[in-house]
């Protein structure tokens, strides 16, 4: 590649960490490559944006340890570019690859953004509905592809409300086997009925075939879920609108 080329592919590469840096609250590093030349950016092409980050702080208490993300090639706002600016005239699909550590999964899921996000949810038990309501909940990963997840729950049933906590352990989805439900244990309470415990495991069934996923604007899905000792690695295909605003909504 000619070095002119090379030179404006790191000019709109430098603009574009500087645009991402400062709308995150914290980052380590931070590396864009921009695959594109002057002709291409005047009409509105780039081949490709990949996108490396280490430390990513979304906001307060929200945190990703890694992300890779690697677009196809994109079709750009020619003004927005020479600015450092990536804006996509048409939805770009991407793969990412992101990594989370346990402490900041805990961590996340502590955070009062996404406490407020967590939905409650109704069961039908056979003709009578069964209200949930998250407490609290913690996710260990102790390696050998588990996840312990330990959690509280508010439970509405026939009128009144309970304390319920539960221990489970599960093995998620891989291209060789389904999700598997290792183990359900009662630790507070005084336990749940079969016909509850049916429907519960029909209403996860449901949550996993869910084809894809929406956030805000961004949509995508969960295509493969390695789990190691301490963290949590996540291939993900999704579909961009702009690298600075979309970003941080990913890595969520």
């Amino acid at each position: 590649m000619p070095d002119e080329h090379r030179l404006e592919e790191k000019f709109l590469s430098q603009e574009a960490e500087k645009r991402i840096s400062e709308k995150l609250d914290e980052v380590e590093q931070i590396e864009i490559d921009v695959k594109t030349d002057l002709l291409k950016i005047a009409q509105g092409q780039a081949d490709g944006v990949s996108v490396t980050g280490q430390g990513l702080v979304i906001q307060e208490g929200i945190r990703v340890q890694e992300i890779k993300l690697q677009t196809e090639s994109i079709a750009i706002n020619p003004f927005s570019a020479l600015f450092g600016q990536i804006e996509f005239n048409q939805p770009v699909n991407a793969i990412a690859r992101i990594i989370l550590t346990e402490i900041d999964i805990n961590c996340a899921l502590a955070s009062d953004f996404v406490r407020s996000q967590m939905p409650n949810f109704d069961l039908d038990v056979d003709g009578e509905i069964v209200s949930f309501e998250p407490e609290e909940i913690q996710v260990f990963l102790p390696g050998d592809g588990k996840i312990e997840c330990r959690g509280k729950v508010l439970l509405k049933e026939m009128g009144n409300t309970r304390p319920f906590a539960y221990t489970a352990l599960l093995r998620p989805r891989t291209h060789s086997q389904p999700a598997m439900l290792e183990s359900f244990h009662c630790t507070e309470g005084n336990g749940i009925s079969i016909e509850l415990v049916t429907a519960l495991m029909q209403k996860a069934k449901e949550l996993m075939n869910i084809p894809y996923f929406q956030w805000e604007d961004i949509a995508f899905s969960i295509k493969d879920m390695q789990v190691e000792i301490g963290s949590l690695i996540l291939m993900i295909e999704t579909q961009l609108k702009q690298i600075p605003s979309s970003l941080s909504k990913l890595s969520l």
